[in-house]
C-alpha cells in the first residue's frame, strides 16, 4: 500500500475519533451547539436538534473510520468523500447563507478539516487506481 494510503488511512481515523467525541458532546450537553458553531443565532439550537447533529456526526464518524480500515473499497471510499462535501456544504451553508454560524474557530475548524479531507481523498483516488494494478502485475 502506498504511504499516502497510509497517512490517510490515519487523518481518517483521527477525523473518526474526533467526530465520535462530538457526538458525546452533542447527547450530553446541548449547549457546546450554540457556544462554538452556530453562534449566530443561538437561540435556535436545542436538544433535539444537538442529538440530530450528534447522529449525523455519529453516522459520518462510523462511515470514515469503515474507509479507514478498507480503504480499497471504491463503494465506501466514494461515500466517505461524500460525507466530507455534506460537511463542507452544512457548514458553508450555515455560515454563508442561514446566518446561524458565525467565523469562528468553531466553525472555521470543521471546514478546514472537510476541505483538507476533500482534497487528500480526491488525490488518494489516484492511488487507489494505480495500487491495483501494481498487485496484479506482482501476482503474476
Amino acid at each position: 500500500m502506498s504511504r499516502f494510503l497510509n497517512v490517510l488511512r490515519s487523518w481518517l481515523v483521527m477525523v473518526s475519533i474526533i467526530a465520535m467525541g462530538n457526538t458525546l458532546q452533542s447527547f450530553r450537553d446541548h449547549s457546546f451547539l450554540y457556544e462554538k458553531l452556530y453562534t449566530g443565532k443561538p437561540n435556535l439550537v436545542n436538544g433535539l436538534q444537538a442529538r440530530t447533529f450528534g447522529i449525523w456526526t455519529l453516522l459520518s464518524s462510523v462511515i470514515r473510520c469503515l474507509c479507514a480500515i478498507d480503504i480499497h473499497n471504491k463503494t465506501l471510499y466514494h461515500i466517505t468523500l461524500w460525507t466530507f462535501f455534506l460537511a463542507l456544504g452544512h457548514f458553508l451553508s450555515e455560515l454563508l447563507v442561514f446566518g446561524t454560524a458565525a467565523p469562528t474557530i468553531g466553525v472555521l475548524a470543521p471546514l478546514m478539516v472537510a476541505s483538507f479531507s476533500i482534497l487528500g481523498m480526491l488525490v488518494g483516488l489516484r492511488y487507489l487506481e494505480v495500487e491495483p494494478v501494481s498487485r496484479q502485475k506482482k501476482r503474476n
